[in-house]
C-alpha cells in the first residue's frame, strides 16, 4: 500500500458521500481509506462505510482522531485531509514527485471572493515563509517520519501547527502544486474579517505560549 488518506470527520453527512466520491478513481491497490469518527449524531458513518476501507471510532478531537487512523495505516504515505477539502485528481503523482519527507498543498477557497482569494494567497505565502502547515492545506507525511517524531500532540487545537514545528526542526515542507480546494464555509458563516481576526488572534496567543485547551475554549 503506498498511500493511507485519514479522515477525521464530526457530523459532515451533509458532505460526506462528495467528498469520498471524489477520492474513487484512486481507491485500491496503491490508496486506502481510513475515515475515524469523533461522534457523529447524524448519518456520517453509515454515508461513508461503502466509500472508505476502514471506519473506525474515537474521542472527539483531530489529534486523537488523527493518530488512531495513521496507528493502522498501512501506506508508506500518510495522507491527512479534512472532510471539506478536496485534492487535486492527480494527486497520486504528485506527491512522490514533489516530497521526500513531508509537505502540503497550496489551498485555493471555494466559493472564493477576492478577499477570500487574498486569504489563500496569505495562507500559501505564510506557509512557504514559515514551513507552518495547517490541516486545510492536507499534511503529506511518510509514514515512519510520523512515527519516528510520535505523530499529533494530543491537544485540543492548533494539533497541525505544533507538528509543523517538530517537523521544520528535521527538514521544510515541501510546496505541492497544483492548490487543493477547501471549503470557504467558516469564513461565510462567521464572517471573513472576524474569522481572520480570530485565527490570527488565536495562532499569535499560541506562539506567546497559551494553553491550547484555553484556546479551544476560546475557539468554541
Amino acid at each position: 500500500m503506498r498511500f493511507s488518506m485519514i479522515m477525521p470527520v464530526r457530523n459532515e453527512a451533509a458532505g460526506i458521500q462528495q467528498a469520498l466520491a471524489s477520492l474513487q478513481s484512486q481507491r485500491g491497490a496503491e490508496l486506502e481509506i481510513i475515515l475515524i469518527d469523533g461522534g457523529s449524531s447524524d448519518a456520517t458513518v453509515e454515508l461513508a462505510q461503502p466509500l472508505v476501507d476502514q471506519v473506525l471510532k474515537s474521542l472527539p478531537g483531530r489529534a486523537k482522531q488523527m493518530n488512531t487512523g495513521a496507528a493502522v495505516a498501512r501506506g508508506d504515505w500518510l495522507i491527512f485531509l479534512h472532510a471539506d477539502t478536496r485534492l487535486p485528481s492527480n494527486f497520486t503523482h504528485i506527491i512522490p514527485q514533489q516530497v521526500s519527507d513531508w509537505g502540503r498543498f497550496d489551498v485555493r477557497l471555494e466559493p472564493t471572493s477576492p478577499l477570500l482569494q487574498l486569504v489563500a494567497w496569505m495562507m500559501n505565502q505564510r506557509s512557504r515563509l514559515t514551513g507552518i502547515c495547517t490541516g486545510d492545506q492536507a499534511l503529506v507525511i511518510r509514514r515512519d517520519l510520523f512515527e519516528q517524531i510520535g505523530g499529533y500532540a494530543d491537544i485540543p487545537l492548533m494539533e497541525d501547527i505544533e507538528l509543523s514545528k517538530r517537523l521544520r526542526q528535521i527538514c521544510h515542507p515541501a510546496r505541492l502544486r497544483p492548490a487543493l480546494t477547501t471549503s470557504s464555509r467558516r469564513w461565510q458563516q462567521n464572517g471573513s474579517l472576524r474569522t481572520i481576526a480570530l485565527m490570527w488572534w488565536l495562532r499569535l496567543a499560541f506562539w506567546l505560549g497559551v494553553s491550547p485547551q484555553r484556546l479551544a475554549r476560546w475557539y468554541r
